[in-house]
């Protein structure tokens, strides 16, 4: 059982009651800006309805001309300070939000899990530092299920892997604001079950720099090439 197994095993069966953890205003103003600066403006919210802990609204970022994808935000992960170990302090791991890039036809607006699990997999992985009393940074991975089977039954993907998100002028994403929290921002690459053995083998680099090499990275594309076959 993977951590995202223990997770939801543990919110289906004692959903909690508190601690509820806010980012306050200035710090939401803050990030706001800081988004807009490094991926461009957004119109689109999808605002969480039920907030258990955190309050978890996914800022949507329209397809543009340099941008031809949809590129989906968490916003509200960061409020919560993750169990870093006490070694890789000096790095400011501790707050995280979370980022995955759709093609520009995904059906968003669509409930059917074909469609919704990105999204779905964008707050699961926010709660679980929560819900496991962990911390989750560059090449992590969490799998989908138990049982290790598909997100969905338009893909095989299995995995996911977490690498550093990077602005539109190629740097990373990170933003220190003005309470003193440093947030860093992870985007979410779907992953085959032998992509994470090859991960596993070898690092979470490598991985990288074939998905780079066959131009699959970083927009998700169900049906991509199999990198470790």
């Amino acid at each position: 059982m993977g951590l995202l197994d223990k997770f939801k095993k543990k919110n289906k069966e004692e959903a909690p009651v508190g601690p509820y953890y806010l980012y306050d205003e200035k710090e939401i103003e803050e990030l706001d800006a800081y988004l807009q600066q490094a991926l461009g403006d957004y119109k689109n919210v999808f605002h969480e309805m039920v907030s258990p802990d955190i309050h978890c609204d996914i800022a949507l970022l329209d397809p543009t001309e340099e941008a031809p994808y949809w590129k989906l935000v968490t916003m509200g992960a960061g409020a919560y300070r993750m169990n870093v170990p006490t070694e890789l302090a000096e790095y400011q791991l501790e707050y995280a939000e979370y980022i995955i890039y759709l093609p520009s036809d995904w059906n968003l607006g669509s409930n059917e899990e074909n469609d919704y699990w990105p999204i779905r997999t964008l707050k699961d992985i926010s709660r679980l530092p929560i819900y496991c009393d962990t911390w989750l940074g560059y090449g992590h991975t969490i799998q989908a299920n138990a049982e290790g089977t598909p997100y969905a039954s338009n893909t095989k993907f299995n995995n996911t892997m977490l690498v550093n998100a990077i602005t539109n002028e190629g740097k990373r994403m990170q933003v220190q604001l003005s309470s003193g929290k440093v947030v860093n921002f992870y985007l979410l690459l779907p992953i085959y079950q032998e992509e994470l053995e090859f991960k596993q083998e070898k690092s979470a680099d490598e991985l990288v720099d074939l998905l780079i090499e066959t131009d699959a990275f970083p927009v998700l594309d169900i049906q991509r090439k199999n990198v470790a076959l």
